[in-house]
């Protein structure tokens, strides 16, 4: 089989890596050239994910996968073209944009010779399959086609595994043609007896919203849970680990911390709340989802600043973590971008150091100094604050670093320390939902 992803941000250049693992051929599509140039040329790989660059590197090498700005000649003739294009919180009214998935749509409809399904990859809100399909025959009144919606569920960090050996696949299509093909692209997953749901488009474009902004809430519940927690002196690890032994509720994603951030959970989440407006059937929990989420980030520098003595003025702070979560370099919607900056405005000068986050930090944090290792950036600094749970961060050499501290102050807005290992080591300690020490 042969297809096209259009596309070769987060979600199109994975996809469009592990389906070539698959043995299918590939071609990746982008108008940026210099994107293009870089994987094709030198297979500089655009993000940071684990195992994608060898993944990219060994399927280009094999003849499966390719790169390309024409996609006129990248769709014609493909059995399948995948709309993996961004699809960002429209400024002013928090709507998904949808205006590069309808512009792609109008470029295949101009490009496809034969019958060709087109699949939006994107999470994009219910009805966009539909207004895609009207835009195709309007520019290709002609054309043979389907359109079917296949969200991915792909979590930063392990995305390969996760497509790879996903917990489900989800296609939406009313066309058995359609259907037919898409069973061919996924055969590999069919052998080991992966769950294939086929639904409508507009089933499987809502349940990628209802499953993001489900976590979210997820989340969120377990955050306010901490907050009680530290007014009554419980352990909040505690009881996330006795609701979560409960089968219904399940163990995951009840982790406390700063709040959500990422490429998915706060635009799906303000996506879905704008689209349930629109139909008249508010979702009132997710509403309270993305306010008190907003709300944390910010919660979280105060809670730094009382934690030392209610100023930071003229104190230099160190910060351990930058992206929203660990094993990528997104800095999109990054508690720090909320907590640096309040930090900075109550007079706190701020040293930080990311393993892979620094130089995507660097274009949306003004004043911040950057440090080669997680030492240098402690270094003479008044107080260490922990905001991602990068691995590296977990098994710190503790007398070292209340050694390079100005005073032995740790704020781990993560909880990858327990009080009672920061006591023994004299630490004045800040978890999250814990007991704090000093």
């Amino acid at each position: 089989m042969r297809i096209a992803m259009i596309g070769t941000g987060y979600v199109g250049l994975v996809s469009g890596a592990c389906f070539s693992e698959f043995g299918v051929n590939v071609v990746c599509v982008d108008k940026d050239a210099a994107k293009i140039d870089g994987l094709r040329e030198r297979g500089d790989i655009p993000i940071y994910e684990p195992g994608l660059e060898q993944l990219v590197a060994s399927n280009a090498q094999a003849g499966r996968l390719s790169f390309t700005t024409d996609l006129p000649t990248a769709v014609a003739g493909a059995d399948a073209v995948f709309i993996a294009v961004g699809t960002p919180s429209r400024r002013g009214d928090g709507h998904a944009d949808l205006s590069y998935v309808y512009g792609a749509a109008r470029e295949i409809a101009a490009a496809m010779t034969k019958y060709t399904v087109v699949v939006t990859k994107s999470t994009v809100p219910v009805g966009t399959g539909r207004e895609v399909a009207r835009i195709i025959r309007e520019v290709r009144p002609d054309a043979e086609f389907d359109v079917v919606s296949n969200p991915e569920f792909l979590r930063e960090g392990s995305a390969i595994n996760d497509f790879m050996r996903p917990d489900r696949v989800v296609i939406g299509t009313e066309s058995e043609r359609a259907r037919a093909v898409m069973r061919q692209l996924y055969r590999v997953l069919y052998l080991i007896e992966t769950p294939i749901l086929f639904t409508s488009l507009e089933t499987s474009e809502l349940i990628k919203y209802a499953a993001n902004t489900f976590l979210a809430a997820k989340i969120t519940f377990i955050n306010e849970v901490a907050d009680l927690c530290e007014k009554v002196g419980a352990d909040v690890h505690d009881v996330a680990r006795g609701i979560g032994l409960d089968g219904r509720i399940g163990r995951k994603f009840l982790h406390p911390g700063p709040g959500y951030g990422g490429s998915c959970f706060p635009k799906d989440t303000l996506a879905l709340v704008k689209t349930a407006q629109e139909y008249g059937a508010p979702l009132r929990i997710i509403e309270t989802v993305v306010d008190i989420n907003a709300k944390r980030k910010k919660a979280m520098a105060d809670k730094i600043i009382q934690f030392l003595g209610g100023s930071v003025a003229g104190r230099t702070l160190a910060i351990l973590g930058l992206t929203f979560k660990p094993n990528t370099d997104d800095m999109r919607d990054s508690p720090s971008l909320d907590i640096i900056p309040a930090l900075q405005a109550a007079g706190a000068n701020v040293r930080a150091f990311d393993p892979e986050g620094m130089k995507e930090a660097a274009k949306h944090l003004a004043n911040v100094e950057y440090a080669d290792n997680a030492y240098a950036c402690m270094d003479g600094a008044d107080a260490l604050v922990i905001l991602t749970e990068w691995n590296e961060f977990r098994a710190l050499d503790l007398a070292r670093v209340r050694s390079l501290l100005r005073e032995p102050v740790m704020i781990d807005l993560r909880n990858i320390y327990t009080p009672e290992d920061m006591e023994a080591q004299g630490f004045r300690y800040s978890p999250v939902g814990r007991r704090q020490i000093g």
